[in-house]
Formats: C-alpha cells, structure tokens, sequence
C-alpha cells in the first residue's frame, strides 16, 4: 500500500501560484519597459529633429559666422547670425535671476530644517511651494506691469522692457525650486552630525555654516544648478517683461531677446517654412539643449563627485 505524503496538495497548488506569479512580474516588466522606452524614443526623436534642421542651417551658414558675428537680425533684410547675442541675454537674465534665488531660497530652507518646528515646516514649505504653481504668463505681466514701474522710481534710465525686472521676478519664481531641494538636502543630514557638534561646545548658527552645509553641498549645488537650467529655459517672463531687441552685451537695464524669446517671435508665423531664418528656430533649440545639457552633465558629476554618504 502506497502512503501519499502530506505535503503533495500544497505543492500541486503552490505550482500554479509560482507560475502566474512569473507571469505577472512579466507583464509588469514589459509594461515598465514600454513605458520607460516611450521616454527614451521621445528624447532621441526630439534630437535627431533638432539635429537634422542645424545641419541643414549650418550647410548655409559657417559655424563661424554663427559663433562670431556680433548681431542677430535672420528675420531683417541684411541678415546676421551671431548666436551669442541670445546667449547673453539669456545668461545676464539667468545670472540675476540666480543671485535672487540662491540667498532667499537657501535662506528659507535653513529655516524650515533647522529653525522651523515640525509643524510650523508642515504649513510653511506647502505655503512656498505655491509660487512655483503660479503660471508664469501672470510672472511675466508682473515684471512688466508691477516690478518695471517700480524700479523706474529709482532708475529712471531703466526702459519699458528690461533684463533686470526680468531676471528679479525670474528668481522669485525659480526660489521654491532652490528651497524646497536644497532643505531636502539639508534636512537628510544625520542628526549625529549636529548632536557632535553641539557636544564640541559650537552654537546652532557654527553647527549650521561648519557642518551642515557642507554635509549637504552635493544636493544645495544640484538644486542652484536644476534652477539655473529653468532660468535658462524660461519663456514667457523674459519674452513679456525684456523685450525683443537682440542686443549684444551686458547692460540690464535696455531691453534685450534670449534664446527662448526668439523662439517664441519665429512660432508666431513671421519666417516661412524651410527658409533659413525658419530654421535659425532650430539652430537656437540646439544651442539651448547644449547649454542645459552641459549643465545637467556638471551637476551630475558634482553630486557624483562631492556627495557624502552615511551608515
């Protein structure tokens, strides 16, 4: 007589549970990588098309002439094509708008990590995260309407469309970005660190500059940089409140055209499709990926490089 084991029922049904749960983790796998493949397909479509168009620029135009001419006018019967007439706009107007952000930004997460109690940081951070859901048409008709107005009080050379009102509304805009990754950043760091030091006889404000800050360097530098790359790639702000004068240097108080201003004037319909004043629009967009490109590649490398890591 044959004695069947006890176990036989559980492990016939424990079978098909194994196999349709490899079916599942399966499907979900595919599906995950379908999804993370549209991201992918979508990053390299939008490349190729920049690309392609840049090329087709550059055949008429010298890389030369695009990088050395000191006027950008592809919309005016006597073209030119100096690249870093946008480029400065775009970095003088980036510039201020970071020397806005970086002390009130840096500021406030100070507060909410260190100063702030639990509760008051509950109601305050979602309190300041609020202007970064405000759109950025209503920053930018602030800028023109409010912020310019105001500084002509006190600069009564400033001009209707300037960089400064620009890049001062800008940095108001971008500080929730600042503040809210650079407390994340802040508030991770053990509290050991901080009990250490106050055992060594130092105050809050010696513990905060001496060791908390530079604990977590990697991830403030990461959040000032993120902000930089929106600065830079901000649209409606400085396309309201700077102006669309194309003018070469550095004077923040004349109105002045960046990159993504430009690129918005030649959306409009003013350049015909395949003309090369069409496809400056192209060549333009590559310059700004290359610039945000190079500083996603910077700020990677630092986090990489800088970042401290604890048991």
């Amino acid at each position: 007589m044959t004695v069947q084991s006890p176990s036989t029922p559980s492990q016939s049904l424990w079978r098909p549970n194994r196999d349709r749960s490899r079916l599942i983790q399966t499907i979900v796998k595919c599906i995950c990588g379908a999804f993370a493949a549209v991201s992918i397909v979508t990053t390299l479509g939008i490349v190729a098309t920049l690309l392609f168009e840049t090329i087709t620029f550059l055949q008429e135009i010298p890389v030369w002439q695009f990088l050395t001419d000191r006027k950008w006018t592809p919309l005016f019967a006597s073209k030119e094509f100096g690249i870093f007439v946008l480029v400065s706009a775009t970095v003088m107007i980036s510039v201020i708008s970071i020397l806005v952000a970086m002390p009130l930004g840096l500021l406030a997460a100070i507060c909410l990590s260190e100063y702030a109690s639990p509760r008051m940081r509950k109601i305050l951070k979602p309190v300041l995260e609020v202007l970064a859901g405000v759109p950025t048409v209503v920053y930018g008709y602030f800028a023109l309407l409010t912020v310019t107005p105001f500084l002509q009080t006190f600069l009564p050379n400033l001009k209707g469309f300037n960089s400064l009102s620009a890049g001062l509304v800008l940095g108001v805009m971008i500080t929730p970005l600042v503040a809210s990754l650079s407390e994340d950043a802040i508030y991770s760091v053990p509290q050991r660190l901080r009990d250490g030091a106050y055992a060594l006889g130092t105050t809050k404000r010696e513990t905060i500059t001496s060791v908390v800050l530079p604990a977590a360097l990697s991830g403030i530098v990461s959040s000032l940089i993120l902000a930089i790359s929106r600065a830079v790639g901000e649209t409606m702000i400085v396309t309201l409140a700077a102006g669309a004068n194309p003018t070469l240097g550095l004077n923040p108080f004349v109105p002045v055209m960046t990159m993504t201003a430009f690129i918005v004037q030649v959306t409009k319909g003013d350049a015909v499709h395949g003309s090369i004043a069409y496809q400056t629009l192209f060549a333009v967009g590559t310059t700004l990926f290359l610039i945000t490109l190079a500083l996603n590649i910077f700020s990677f490398w630092f986090v990489r490089r800088f970042r401290e890591k604890y048991d």
